[in-house]
């Protein structure tokens, strides 16, 4: 998926049809693989009655949970039905499509591209060992194997950390610190019983939020370290030392980062991780984990927990599990090497007399950073940045000769006006927590830095 201009990321926003018409592949919890697009017809036309559609989940779990959601929020009678190789599909009238898809997105709970393709070839796949998976994980992560549940994607993993926390604490709302990604928030505002959001976590306002940790008033505490896309980072001890006193579980996500360049799990009771981005580095497949510490007080009730819902230890399909095993082979050399081109590209930034602001670990909060940095670990491969003259970034990003889109972690640099593509609908409420509209946001890739910083120079002529 590419978003080349400022105009066709507004396009995408709003429906255009100039712009969803030249597109055949999106972001899979957003934009519907052709593939499964395919299989929700097949679905329709076998199991579906007349003027209703069938939506295809991974498994019984996640179509429970779409009938849920789709029922509390709308006056409508839905069905679930057996489809083919143990997936489920959700049976609903028209008019619920859309909230039937919204669960999609927020629950992350997907049938991948690869097991659609499967599924209407009628073939059966040759797919990856989840034990290699979890060994080449265990490396990196330092966890015990059985420690590690693999999910369908990033948002999957983060779901279900939410529901294993509400799962020991049903009565109590969450707190989440610091902006984080979109969807982390929402599953938060839109399940359970609320959320507690600090999008500042420093000075009085923290310390308000220690005390309370400190209580036992929240079911969890959900934080991203570092943050995205502000790439702030909570002081980690500070808050495990909080989470212990009250009782209250710990649940970091180390996505942006890598557990290659920091150690939270020694700090988290669970820690989130989206294998999509950098283990994966190749944009080609979905999947997520999360990591129990062996140590936390409720590591039992958590290992049973997600046991149960990733029935034994995985949910990803087997060709997406071979293709994940293949790409992470490089992982850790990637991710140094995005590491020392994406500090050249803060540097450079920070110095550029057009640039306003930057945001990168090693600018932002890095003593709190350094406290959960591993020794040789880099500052990651994020960096974000504003101008002095914000309306001047559509004519910086239009001249950006990067690829373009919705994502970050693929070994080729990757530009996003990020509050553009997450927060279009809600630009004020982010910019009043200190997300402009007009950041750009760049993952970077492992092309020669010099390459990068050459494509940043010619499109900064423009502001």
């Amino acid at each position: 998926m590419s978003l080349p201009t400022w105009d066709s990321i507004i396009g995408y926003e709003e429906g255009r049809d100039k712009i969803l018409a030249k597109m055949e592949m999106g972001y899979p919890r957003f934009f519907l693989h052709p593939l499964v697009k395919r299989l929700f017809a097949k679905a329709t036309e076998e199991i579906a009655e007349s003027g209703k559609r069938a939506i295809v989940f991974p498994h019984k779990n996640a179509a429970q949970g779409a009938q849920r959601y789709v029922e509390r929020k709308l006056a409508v009678a839905t069905r679930i039905a057996s489809y083919d190789d143990g997936l489920q599909a959700l049976i609903v009238p028209e008019e619920a499509i859309g909230v039937a898809m919204e669960y999609w997105r927020f629950a992350g709970q997907i049938v991948s591209s690869r097991h659609a393709e499967d599924l209407l070839a009628e073939k059966v796949s040759e797919g990856g060992s989840t034990v290699i998976l979890k060994q080449q994980l265990a490396e990196h992560t330092g966890a015990n194997l059985d420690d590690h549940f693999i999910f369908e994607s990033g948002m999957s993993g983060i779901f279900s950390a939410y529901k294993a926390a509400l799962n020991l604490f049903p009565s109590k709302k969450t707190l989440q610190l610091e902006f984080p990604y979109v969807d982390a928030l929402k599953v938060q505002e839109r399940f359970g019983n609320g959320v507690v959001f600090l999008y500042d976590a420093e000075g009085e306002d923290f310390d308000a939020a220690v005390r309370r940790i400190q209580a036992g008033e929240f079911a969890a505490v959900f934080c991203e370290v570092p943050s995205n896309p502000l790439l702030r980072t909570i002081n980690i001890p500070r808050l495990n030392e909080a989470c212990r006193q009250g009782g209250v579980p710990l649940v970091i996500d180390d996505t942006v980062a890598t557990c290659v360049n920091i150690d939270v799990l020694q700090f988290a009771d669970l820690v989130t991780t989206s294998l999509t981005k950098w283990v994966s580095g190749s944009g080609d497949v979905m999947a997520g984990m999360v990591t129990v510490n062996e140590k936390s007080p409720w590591a039992s009730d958590f290992r049973t927990f997600f046991a149960e819902e990733t029935q034994g230890g995985s949910l990803l399909y087997s060709a997406d599990c071979r293709t994940l095993i293949s790409n992470m082979k490089d992982f850790a050399e990637r991710v140094q090497i995005s590491n020392g081109n994406a500090e050249l590209v803060a540097d450079y930034l920070a110095e550029h007399p057009a640039v306003g602001r930057v945001w990168f670990p090693k600018i932002n909060t890095p003593h709190e950073y350094n406290l959960i940095r591993r020794e040789g670990g880099g500052y990651g491969g994020l960096v974000s940045f504003t101008l002095k003259q914000p309306r001047k970034m559509p004519r910086v990003y239009d001249a950006l000769e990067l690829c373009k889109g919705p994502s970050l972690g693929t070994n080729f640099s990757l530009a996003s006006p990020y509050t553009m593509l997450a927060h279009y609908f809600e630009l004020d409420w982010a910019e009043a927590c200190g997300v402009s509209p007009n950041l750009l946001r760049l993952s970077v890739g492992t092309e020669e830095g010099e390459v990068i910083l050459g494509a940043l120079a010619r499109a900064l002529d423009n502001a």
